[in-house]
């Protein structure tokens, strides 16, 4: 957590319990459609501008983007890694996540807005936060969140407006408590001193069948929401993707658990058989759960469990920046640190891509839409390159 870094272990304790007070959020109005860059004129299926649009929580909204990497460095622009920098110690996230600083975080990166030319218009309908019930429709046990309508009810609007061709959907973690999971991990960590993984899976085992019940009902509101616009269901795909690991192996983390470091320095306040569950075990377990339900709803499945393998948080195979090491994507993390004690933005943006990641999920969208709509994939990063070098490979 780098508001621990350089602090004595009591004081490191007094601002675990403010990460524990704090929380961390994991993760249709007119004027979100029109940040979200949806057309205006009357279209609909095989008419008007193409579209791609992104729906669910904070790892497909942008939640993270505004970071180029991670860096000690608290003033000015962070050794570059900080993309709301204006100048001085004067900031402002809305260069980077527009209106929606503070509320849904839609970045400029955002995957949808990385992914390159597969349709003319992309829409960001992603809230930093949102849970199924956000994404169903509200006459269906949908609600409101943010001060926005539902998504399956914002997607009527962007549906009859433009050719929509591919709609990406990320949802389950907020309503499986990813936050909390993290939260209560790393306080296991800087203050209890105690292992996280046999009580988390057994909350996750209690709740993962109800959470994989959301997850298909958002894929079934968006299928009624497009067939009341009408399209037929092979007019456009649903691409259902998991969720990356933020956090490496424990040995792949170049800090040893054995001293502070983690906590004061890196940003990754976990131990390694926590680390190793996370990793090896939770994400997997999500992923092919969730793999499980585009299986029954026959939408196409984007795995993205290794999509930051050697570019998390902490791991040996990346840097943080400094004034040697610029930030890069070929160098630098893919995912936004621990941040508890906010000197550095927001502690929801904590654990998720960042401005390199979104990149990379950006390229992996694109891949994977140019594959047969029946071809479920998993996307990779090739070790020392940028977006550029991110590959497929079939899931079976």
């Amino acid at each position: 957590m780098i508001g621990f870094r350089n602090v004595s272990k009591d004081r490191a304790r007094s601002r675990a319990r403010r990460l524990a007070g704090a929380g961390m959020v994991l993760p249709l109005a007119v004027g979100a459609l029109l940040a979200g860059g949806a057309g205006t004129a009357v279209a609909g299926p095989g008419t008007g501008p193409t579209a791609v649009v992104s729906m669910g929580d904070s790892y497909i909204s942008g939640e993270g983007g505004r970071w180029k990497g991670n860096s000690l460095t608290n003033s000015a622009n962070r050794t570059g890694t900080d993309r709301a920098w204006v100048s001085g110690s004067s900031y402002d996230p809305a260069k980077v996540y527009g209106t929606t600083a503070g509320g849904c975080h839609r970045s400029d990166s955002a995957e949808v807005k990385s992914a390159g030319a597969i349709a003319d218009v992309a829409v960001n309908l992603a809230c930093s936060g949102a849970v199924s019930q956000n994404v169903f429709r509200a006459s269906n046990g949908g609600v409101s969140y943010k001060g926005e309508a539902p998504q399956a009810d914002q997607l009527a609007a962007v549906a009859a407006s433009n050719n929509v061709k591919v709609i990406a959907l990320s949802i389950g973690g907020n309503d499986l408590g990813f936050a909390d999971i993290i939260t209560d991990c790393a306080l296991d960590f800087a203050l209890w001193n105690s292992y996280c993984y046999d009580d988390q899976q057994e909350g996750v085992d209690r709740k993962i069948d109800g959470v994989m019940a959301g997850v298909g009902k958002s894929v079934d509101e968006i299928r009624a929401v497009m067939r009341g616009a009408g399209y037929t269901d092979s007019s456009y795909r649903i691409v259902l993707q998991s969720y990356p690991s933020p956090i490496p192996r424990g040995a792949e983390n170049r800090y040893t658990q054995s001293d502070w470091s983690r906590l004061n320095t890196g940003g990754c306040p976990f131990w390694n058989r926590d680390s190793d569950w996370a990793r090896d075990s939770l994400v997997p377990q999500i992923a092919n759960r969730i793999k499980g339900v585009a299986a029954a709803k026959g939408v196409q499945f984007l795995d993205l469990r290794d999509m930051l393998q050697g570019r998390e948080v902490c791991a040996k195979a990346s840097k943080l920046v400094s004034t040697s090491t610029p930030a890069s994507a070929k160098t630098s993390e893919w995912a936004r640190w621990i941040d508890s004690s906010e000197t550095q933005g927001l502690i929801q943006e904590s654990m998720h891509p960042n401005y390199f990641g979104q990149l990379a999920a950006g390229r992996c969208l694109a891949l994977a839409v140019a594959q047969p709509a029946t071809a479920n994939v998993g996307c990779k990063n090739t070790a020392g390159s940028d977006q550029s070098g991110m590959y497929l490979s079939p899931v079976s």
